[in-house]
């Protein structure tokens, strides 16, 4: 049956969450030699492109990986099938790619057969992974440990933040950007801003939902990819995540006042497609939630002004305090999703 006497702030979700800001100063202290090293010898010799490896949240810190790279590096960035390697025993000809698993555990069988057939086919390989003494960290060739700490939370949260900020890191260094290494630097506080952001109005607007639609574009797409997986994990809530220029075309059948949008919009070249399609729902009678600027006719939900590159960072940590809450009002605990595990291996 579900908890519906839990109160939301003595949740394992919202205690690990809370300590984002903390664990990112803590990964960008500890990892700052050996990212700089990795820079450094991706300048001297660039990969041809990035491949990524990822399930479930990871797979979505993966969406945001894609659109990081492709546009502050120009590198193609693709996501692997798991299954080509561990399923299908084949590999793609990734000689001189770069490849990037991104892992809580880091020991899922698909992701470790991917990796070894990766570097088999002569790619670099990569580990972003919060145990750091995994089987996953013992066979790539250059390790970034998380530095979530322990997650029992069967929701990811700091894990999930701390994959971005992994890749923000890397991004920046790599392309030795000045203006994002200087924003990553006040991460860890506007982490803190965005925790005590008040979303007490998605609480409100969704406790009697029964599905909605979870906006973003560019960088911001991982984002609503998370946020969908964790309102259905957490607080039994259908939720389909999709590109805002994706939705106009099938999907917006199905929006209207009693199917409400949430959208993440962050403050770069994405902004004005985004707003142009709150405009339209909003004049359509649809109800629509927005975090970021503001838009005439939405919910406005806070969270702290940014560089655009770490804004969806800062919309995820708001983001996760409120669902902890709003799960706890569907009557569901966000610790126990039923049929869950923490640690999930797929072959």
């Amino acid at each position: 049956m579900p908890d519906t006497m839990l109160n939301p702030q003595d949740t394992l979700m919202f205690a690990e969450a809370a300590e984002a800001g903390a664990v990112i100063a803590r990964q960008f202290a500890a990892n700052a030699e050996t990212v700089k090293a990795l820079a450094a010898s991706l300048r001297a010799n660039p990969p041809r492109g990035i491949v990524t490896c990822a399930r479930g949240s990871s797979d979505h810190a993966a969406t945001f990986a894609k659109y990081l790279f492709e546009t502050r590096l120009g590198l193609l960035t693709t996501s692997a099938a798991p299954s080509i390697a561990s399923v299908y025993g084949t590999a793609p000809a990734l000689a001189d790619m770069l490849a990037i698993a991104i892992s809580q555990s880091g020991k899922s069988p698909d992701i470790l057969a991917t990796v070894d057939a990766a570097k088999s086919a002569g790619a670099r390989t990569v580990a972003m992974v919060n145990v750091a003494d995994s089987p996953l960290a013992g066979q790539v060739d250059t390790l970034l440990p998380l530095h979530a700490g322990p997650e029992r939370s069967v929701a990811a949260t700091k894990s999930y933040i701390t994959s971005i900020a992994s890749l923000l890191n890397l991004a920046a260094h790599w392309s030795e950007d000045a203006e994002l290494l200087a924003a990553l630097e006040t991460a860890p506080a506007l982490l803190a801003q965005a925790w005590a952001c008040d979303w007490t109005p998605l609480v409100e607007q969704l406790a009697t939902a029964r599905g909605l639609y979870v906006i973003g574009r560019g960088i911001g797409f991982g984002i609503a990819q998370e946020a969908a997986l964790k309102f259905k994990e957490t607080s039994g809530l259908h939720a389909e995540a999709f590109s805002a220029a994706e939705v106009k075309h099938g999907p917006m059948a199905l929006v209207g006042p009693d199917f409400p949008l949430l959208v993440f919009r962050q403050a770069d070249e994405t902004a004005e497609s985004v707003d142009e399609l709150v405009r339209e729902v909003v004049a359509r009678g649809g109800q629509v939630l927005i975090a970021g600027e503001p838009v005439d006719g939405a919910i406005h939900l806070p969270v702290p002004t940014a560089h655009p590159a770490i804004e969806p960072m800062l919309q995820v940590q708001a983001f996760y305090r409120a669902v902890n809450a709003l799960s706890v009002r569907r009557g569901f605990n966000p610790d126990q999703p039923p049929h869950l595990a923490k640690v999930t291996e797929t072959l």
